[in-house]
């Protein structure tokens, strides 16, 4: 084994055919799950406001796990004191079993990249790579073995000699991240590093950080407040509000069974409708609605609960006309289109149920190709959908859990 490999070795990195350094421990192909970062009880105060309060998480290794929230609900900060650049009021940060909670970010193998890339505008693409390992005295030779291999796995071969003026957003992001990953950290941190590009290229970058976390076999700890993004890319999401997550789990989960109202909103629409347990069955139980309306939903979504808000998202419901054959089994509600929005790929209503319910659909454009062939406001539509299409909230949950449900 060569002096190279067996410090790559040590670090716990081998080489993957190619020539790609790819962790050992880090690897889908041969995964033993080990917590990669753990908070405990972790608590961050400006003052007298809990910027994150008591929160506690664990992130395997390998896992691509995203920090989803909006503004001011402590994400950045959490994956700051993560990062070693913000200090927590109290708790503890462990790095792969260690306590790093009040370890400077350069004693932590972690590297950051942040919205605005911080690329440096007089150094060629190749030295803004190189920068870390020529800080660390890494020999010329390894420099550019290590710099070619990263700039192939970021698609940006044959731009060394270029400026960061002389090259796009988008291969910008991919120059600081092939910075950041060139010093092989155990874990890297992203803060929004998307937000700067255009909706196109941001839906392509998704997919590229996507194919390099996979690999290069690492933690990423990706922060964001576009849902859809972190759903594309993550293993796992943390849907952060007021300091603390409401819940954690893998995005289908989060998305079809929300727990609270805040995860349910802001993952997507959701028509939200009050109501009343009426009769507990196996598999399903019936819940009232106002003006006597009654859905079945799942059993095991509200055992112990009696008030109740039933949920279904827009694109699970169907419209029919009054005369047109439903399923028997499925749930059901009569209404008036009142508003119809073509929006391309779907058409949006808002129906008034016999209750004065507003109710969302998003309807596919698929049969109805033109304008004439929508459904028009004013008309009488039944709506359906499949009791496990159904989720539910318990009504004291719908400002969220102290700290959310783990799935």
């Amino acid at each position: 084994m060569s002096e190279l490999a067996e410090r790559e070795h040590g670090r716990g990195w081998t080489r993957r055919p190619g020539g790609i350094p790819w962790r050992v421990f880090g690897s889908r192909k041969a995964h033993v799950p080990q917590v990669e970062v753990r908070l405990v009880q972790v608590v961050k105060k400006f003052g007298d406001v809990h910027a994150v309060d008591h929160i506690d998480l664990e992130v395997q290794d390998g896992e691509f796990f995203s920090l989803l929230g909006p503004s001011g609900c402590g994400k950045t900060t959490t994956l700051r004191m993560i990062g070693g650049f913000e200090q927590p009021t109290s708790g503890l940060i462990e790095l792969h079993g260690e306590d790093v909670t009040w370890l400077p970010p350069f004693k932590r193998n972690v590297n950051t990249v942040f919205q605005n890339y911080a690329l440096f505008p007089h150094l060629t693409i190749f030295e803004n790579v190189a920068f870390g390992l020529r800080r660390k005295g890494v020999k010329d030779s390894e420099v550019r073995s290590r710099v070619t291999e990263m700039l192939k796995l970021v698609e940006l071969p044959g731009y060394d000699k270029r400026k960061p003026n002389e090259i796009s957003g988008g291969q910008a992001q991919r120059v600081a991240l092939a910075r950041a990953l060139i010093n092989r950290p155990a874990v890297l941190l992203l803060d929004e590093p998307l937000g700067a590009l255009d909706l196109k290229l941001r839906k392509q970058m998704q997919l590229e950080l996507k194919r390099i976390q996979r690999e290069v076999g690492i933690t990423f700890i990706y922060v964001t407040h576009d849902q859809e993004e972190a759903m594309t890319m993550s293993d796992r999401i943390a849907v952060m509000n007021h300091g603390r997550y409401e819940q954690l789990g893998e995005p289908e989960a989060l998305y079809e069974r929300p727990k609270t109202r805040f995860v349910a909103g802001f993952l997507g629409v959701s028509n939200l409708l009050p109501g009343t347990v009426s009769e507990r069955g196996d598999p399903y139980t019936s819940i009232k609605l106002a003006a006597d309306i009654r859905v079945q939903v799942p059993r095991t979504s509200i055992d112990g609960i009696d008030s109740v808000e039933v949920g279904v998202r827009p694109e699970k419901i169907r419209m029919h006309g009054l005369k047109e054959f439903v399923l028997p089994n499925h749930n059901r509600m009569l209404g008036i289109v009142r508003d119809a929005a073509y929006l391309g790929v779907s058409t949006q209503y808002i129906v008034e149920t016999t209750a004065g319910l507003p109710i969302t659909v998003y309807e596919q454009n698929l049969e109805r190709a033109t304008r004439s062939e929508l459904w028009a406001p004013g008309e009488d539509v039944v709506l359906t959908w499949s009791p496990d299409h159904t989720f539910v909230i318990a009504t004291e949950n719908a400002a969220g859990p102290p700290q959310g449900g783990v799935e």
